[in-house]
């Protein structure tokens, strides 16, 4: 795979969990500095198996969700669970497959696909 195909793949993953951190209000300049982070590692990763393009999006939503955790807390809270009392993150599903989307496991239901949260 060329490197042009691994960076369509990483700028198109970047751009789509940036859309998710601003919508949920929490793209600051710290939290995009850990986007950049989680790619550059994704980056190497997809130079070891370019196979791994269908998946890359679902991965760096994970990794950034685990990022902010260690920082910040849990991302992105299941608005209908906390709006109940229950704040709880959603997870990404399927932990490593195409067409990654953010669940809430609580009541296992599908939220968005990553990149659309509202």
């Amino acid at each position: 795979m060329a490197s042009s195909d691994i960076e369509t793949a990483l700028h198109a993953a970047r751009a789509l969990i940036l859309a998710d951190l601003t919508a949920r209000d929490v793209a600051e300049a710290e939290v995009v500095s850990m986007v950049e982070k989680a790619v550059t590692h994704r980056r190497w990763w997809l130079e070891q198996w370019p196979a791994g393009t269908e998946f890359v999006l679902g991965l760096l939503a994970q990794d950034v969700q685990d990022a902010l955790l260690e920082a910040y807390g849990r991302w992105p809270l299941c608005t209908a669970c906390a709006a109940d009392g229950d704040p709880h993150a959603l997870s990404v599903e399927p932990e490593l497959g195409a067409e990654p989307h953010w669940v809430c496991g609580k009541n296992a239901t599908v939220v968005a696909p990553v990149g659309g949260l509202g």
